[in-house]
């Protein structure tokens, strides 16, 4: 197969992988936000819950063998390099692996499935950053496109809501809200981004494949002074509304997360579930899509779009979303994008 790449790049968040880790994690995550020292090491609690190490990388290595064992099973046989935003391996380490092994142009996956400025501009800023970091002889970076609709994506949350629902106690099982809960975001940003009419359709085309149930989007892991408004309701007040309302059980679903990274094993596997045991609401998590075949295949759908114009999959009426992002998509007014924005455009297909 003839393609304008060599090379497969998964792009993610990061987390600590040690107690020492903790502090100087939080700091580059909250570089520049003006962030009080006192809630850092308040949030750094959450991982010292769970011995320091935050599971996403974990998480992200068992995607990258995943996907690295079916493009060797199925083509395109490219190599599959995984770099961070915010701890090891971080981004400009990674590009310089990348030169060093010959790679010039290659794909980028960023494990958010949304957009919205943290969620897909940033990544791009991030990219661009770290190719000029590394300077001369760093690879071309080409970002995938958000995949909110994809069957990949969308498919595999039937499955496992099914299978959350298997939790509850049978009497409770036909009656139980599912509640689908992502990430909340600064109103500034999501008033200038599609983050909450994506969700609400991935939530819809998810729903139509289980009819006749109630449902919410709510939200989790609101950071920032409480002067700033965020989105709401918080999942926690939301799931004291529904305790109010008789609602006799309820499947959480994070449908913001790809993965049972840090927001969810500790906001909802502890917070959410603590919530629900003092309101006496039976309470069931559902999984999220991790290393599911279908998922894994839907990178490789994402690639083969690039690589041979294949056809862009997507449920609904939305269609999938651009490659190439308008320069002022996802911009946050009051936040001055950065100068290598520009180095970061122009994600086409070849």
């Amino acid at each position: 197969m003839a393609t304008p790449y060599d090379a497969v790049l998964l792009v993610s968040f990061g987390g600590p992988e040690a107690p020492e880790h903790v502090l100087p994690f939080m700091e580059n995550v909250t570089r520049g936000r003006n962030i009080p020292r006192e809630r850092l090491e308040e949030v750094s609690q959450h991982y010292y819950l769970f011995d320091g190490r935050s599971p996403i990388n974990d998480q992200n290595r068992a995607l990258k063998a995943a996907l690295e064992e079916l493009l060797a099973e199925r083509g395109p046989d490219l190599p599959v390099y995984f770099g961070n935003r915010n701890w090891d391996p971080l981004l400009p380490d990674t590009l310089r692996q990348m030169r060093d092994d010959g790679i010039e142009r290659a794909l980028c996956f960023v494990t958010s499935a949304y957009s919205s400025y943290s969620g897909c501009r940033q990544y791009r800023e991030d990219l661009a950053a770290a190719r000029a970091e590394v300077g001369e002889g760093a690879p071309e970076l080409d970002k995938m496109r958000v995949y909110y609709n994809h069957p990949g994506f969308v498919e595999p949350q039937v499955d496992l809501i099914a299978e959350a629902l298997e939790n509850l106690p049978e009497q409770h099982r036909a009656d139980a809200r599912i509640v689908f809960t992502t990430h909340s975001i600064p109103l500034t940003m999501s008033r200038h981004c599609d983050y909450e009419a994506q969700h609400y359709e991935t939530c819809r085309l998810v729903m139509e494949r289980l009819p006749d149930r109630e449902w919410d989007l709510v939200f989790n892991s609101r950071s920032g002074p409480e002067h700033v408004p965020w989105l709401v309701p918080d999942v926690n007040d939301h799931l004291e509304v529904l305790a109010e309302e008789g609602v006799p059980a309820v499947v959480i679903v994070p449908v913001g997360f790809i993965s049972d990274h840090m927001e969810v094993i500790y906001d909802l596997d502890v917070e959410a579930v603590q919530t629900a045991e003092r309101l006496g609401l039976p309470m069931a998590r559902a999984g999220t899509v991790g290393v599911d075949p279908r998922f894994v295949a839907m990178i490789r759908d994402l690639l083969l779009e690039r690589l041979e114009d294949a056809p862009a999959l997507a449920l609904g009426t939305r269609g999938p979303n651009h490659d190439a992002c308008p320069t002022d998509c996802c911009f946050t007014p009051g936040q001055q994008p950065r100068e290598v924005v520009a180095a970061a455009e122009g994600a086409k297909r070849p």
